[in-house]
């Protein structure tokens, strides 16, 4: 099974996106390991170092206390704009016992060096698009399209390079629709074959504007299917988080582009939860 469930992240297309063989649960065919690089084992790339250890957990956006097989259905649902896969499936039990075999050595609620994400400085300014186009023209569109649209494998079964906005991209509901979110992810490992976590490749501010540049939906629309009551507890909301109300005094456009740095004194100094 722990096999079965490294293979489902490397392949998750092919086993249960819309073709799939043993399931049709995904919207798009991407792959788990699009994001959560080499099956998740890439230190500051969404890996699963010490996930199994860390659930049940609070999640905000649900309010509530969620177990690992529902967290990975919401990202079934939400990067994959899929539907939910049963609990009980051998396909979850799977994915969750390569997790938790990832996480054998871990301590109950504990983290482990590498399992989180990068760390930025911030700029003063807000996040520029317009910067980040020129970032990403340089740097990513060989990889990803210059429309964004990805790269398909020989067969178009699955994406060798995720699409980053359009119909078949992560839906607005996605953690990797944050900018800072994916800042932190592209800081540590792009471009591919040229960035690390320990030896990046661009700095903390292009970065961030290439990331701005990627889910500016003025520019870049994408599956759209978030629910209003995502974050009833509003003090949890992430900061880089655009879609209201807000526990402070912030609009949707700062909490999506910054600057962030006043945004996080501000919750600092009136006891509300810094969240990323």
């Amino acid at each position: 099974m722990v096999r079965y469930g490294r293979e489902l992240l490397l392949n998750t297309a092919y086993y249960i996106g819309p073709n799939g063989t043993k399931g049709k649960y995904l919207g798009n065919k991407m792959n788990c390991s699009n994001c959560h690089l080499k099956a998740g084992t890439v230190p500051y790339g969404l890996n699963f170092f010490s996930t199994h250890a860390r659930y049940p957990q609070y999640r905000g956006r649900e309010n509530k206390v969620m177990t690992l097989p529902e967290r990975v259905n919401n990202c079934v649902e939400r990067p994959h704009n899929g539907i939910p896969m049963p609990l009980d499936s051998k396909e979850m039990v799977a994915i969750v016992s390569y997790m938790r075999w990832l996480s054998a050595n871990v301590a109950i609620g504990e983290h482990v060096p590498g399992d989180g994400a990068a760390e930025l400085q911030y700029p003063a300014r807000a996040a520029d698009p317009k910067k980040g186009a020129e970032i990403y023209t340089k740097h990513c569109a060989s990889c990803h399209g210059a429309n964004g649209e990805g790269q398909f494998n020989g067969d178009s079964s699955t994406y060798i390079y995720p699409p980053l906005w359009g119909n078949f991209a992560f839906e607005c509901g996605s953690s990797m629709h944050r900018v800072l979110k994916m800042a932190r992810f592209v800081k540590a490992n792009m471009p591919h074959l040229k960035a690390s976590w320990d030896k990046p490749f661009l700095t903390d501010v292009e970065a961030i504007d290439v990331s701005a540049f990627v889910v500016d939906d003025r520019i870049h629309p994408r599956p759209k299917k978030e629910k209003a009551e995502s974050y009833p507890n509003i003090r949890n909301k992430p900061i880089d988080y655009d879609m209201g109300p807000y526990a402070d005094p912030f609009t949707e456009d700062e909490h999506k582009f910054g600057p962030y740095q006043p945004i996080i004194d501000y919750h600092k100094a009136h006891n509300l939860p810094v969240v990323f």
